[in-house]
């Protein structure tokens, strides 16, 4: 009987520990379910500057992929996990981040997104600290919805914003390669 114990110990151990994986100081799921939907980690990098780790970033997917395009083209639920590892991630500079990124995603040409991408914004009015968990699903039929720390912020509809958000990692100018790279499974 103890040896049956111990061997279930042993498996749920086993278990746990796989699924998860370890980038920098963060932890993120190999499995993810949202909207009823099973995502599995594509890839994940960590964002640094100055060789201080900022954040973790995740691609989450229904089929594994190497291709951005593909990735940005696909009108399929699908997610980007940020799990923020440092304290030098502020709202300001989350807040400045996010414009940036939407303005090369779109070449400056933010015209049709404007009112989506304040809206966006807005989900940054609380504090940003180490260890806040920012998860970006977007939601075939819905949009993307936001959350923090497993709490809905809000909805923004499109396809076309899930694309110039999605951009802002897997585009030609990301905000990082090694975030890029990894969520790409191309380190």
């Amino acid at each position: 009987m103890r040896n049956i114990i111990l061997l279930c110990l042993v498996f749920v151990s086993f278990t746990n520990v796989n699924s998860q994986i370890r980038i920098g100081k963060a932890i993120l799921p190999y499995e993810q379910k949202f909207e009823e939907v099973d995502l599995k980690l594509n890839g994940a990098g960590m964002r640094e500057m100055l060789w201080i780790d900022l954040y973790a970033g995740g691609l989450y997917l229904q089929k594994s992929s190497n291709d951005p395009r593909v990735i940005l083209d696909a009108d399929e639920t699908m997610a980007i996990k940020l799990d923020i590892v440092s304290g030098f991630v502020t709202q300001k500079k989350m807040i400045k981040a996010v414009k940036d990124g939407f303005y090369k995603a779109t070449f400056g040409n933010t015209k049709s997104l404007d009112e989506r991408i304040l809206k966006f914004i807005k989900f940054f009015n609380e504090p940003i600290v180490k260890n806040d968990v920012f998860d970006l699903v977007y939601v075939k039929g819905v949009g993307v919805k936001a959350f923090k720390n497993g709490k809905e912020l809000g909805v923004i509809e499109g396809r076309d914003f899930k694309y110039s958000l999605f951009k802002i990692w897997l585009g030609d100018e990301p905000a990082s390669e090694a975030v890029k790279n990894g969520m790409l499974g191309i380190q």
